[in-house]
């Protein structure tokens, strides 16, 4: 946009810069602010023509549409390239090249043939990243040099022909089912440990449990053979004792005679023998 006129106001907005022109000669590149262009004549001394145009420094889209291009393997595929940029030397833009737009169009276009010639249809298909760092190698260099600085070309579109489009999409379902059909076997396989983990777990917990069992068996039968030879050491040697006594009193010894033939007495099946004879206890 060319803004002309004696005594005229204008704004520059934060989103352009403005080339200031004098006499067709661009004298300055303005930034964002309020202007006015100077009246031609003061005092009968007549001053420069003053022209401004503002130019667009946000970033924008540029999109290149239904390329047609061979690949490296003879397919005819169509393509959409989605490209980013921005001014950054508004000067350059415009006193460079005819028109910035047109001219980067023409040289992301060129590239992206270049590259995609370059590259199988399977290369296309797999590594698509390819085709935008190719652009920004090949591109950005010759863009700057007309002030125009490229962000990101990305494929927006592929189109492949008729036939070529059902083949892929048949292997694309090939491939899916097969994807499906290997992440079921890993998830199966994955049930199957987990499930063995789990058994053998439970193996290890019941082999400690029996183990921790019989030793508490064997701690308690320990105790108790032990309890049982106390105790037998213990009658032992009260007998021992009473031994003793009966030995050193003979009347003990009699009373305990005694004491033992009331108890028989009190069965009537009991037999005494004495001597070699038997009497009946009544």
């Amino acid at each position: 946009m060319m803004i002309s006129g004696a005594g005229r106001e204008f704004i520059i907005k934060d989103t352009h810069r403005g080339l200031y022109y004098e006499d067709g000669k661009l004298t300055k590149v303005i930034e964002a602010g309020r202007y006015k262009i100077p009246r031609r004549h003061r005092w009968l001394r007549r001053r420069p023509t003053v022209e401004c145009m503002l130019v667009d420094v946000r970033e924008r889209e540029l999109t290149i549409k239904g390329q047609e291009i061979l690949t490296a393997d003879k397919v005819a595929i169509r393509v959409s390239i989605l490209v980013q940029f921005r001014v950054t030397d508004p000067k350059a833009a415009i006193h460079t090249v005819d028109n910035f737009e047109d001219r980067l169009y023409s040289d992301v276009q060129l590239a992206a043939r270049r590259s995609l010639a370059s590259m199988t249809l399977e290369e296309i298909l797999t590594n698509r990243n390819r085709l935008s760092e190719d652009i920004l190698s090949d591109v950005t260099e010759s863009a700057n040099g007309y002030g125009v600085a490229i962000r990101r070309a990305d494929v927006k579109d592929l189109i492949f022909p008729g036939n070529l489009q059902e083949i892929m999409n048949r292997v694309l379902a090939a491939e899916r089912h097969s994807q499906a059909q290997l992440v079921e076997a890993r998830t199966r396989a994955e049930v199957e440990q987990i499930e063995a983990q789990s058994r053998a777990e439970t193996t290890r917990r019941d082999a400690e449990a029996e183990a921790q069992a019989r030793r508490l068996r064997e701690q308690a039968e320990a105790e108790a053979t032990r309890a049982k030879a106390v105790a037998e050491t213990q009658a032992y040697e009260e007998r021992v004792k009473a031994a003793e006594a009966l030995e050193g009193h003979p009347a003990l010894l009699r009373l305990a005679e005694l004491e033992t033939l009331r108890e028989l007495a009190k069965n009537a099946n009991a037999r005494l023998y004495l001597n070699g004879s038997l009497k009946e206890e009544v």
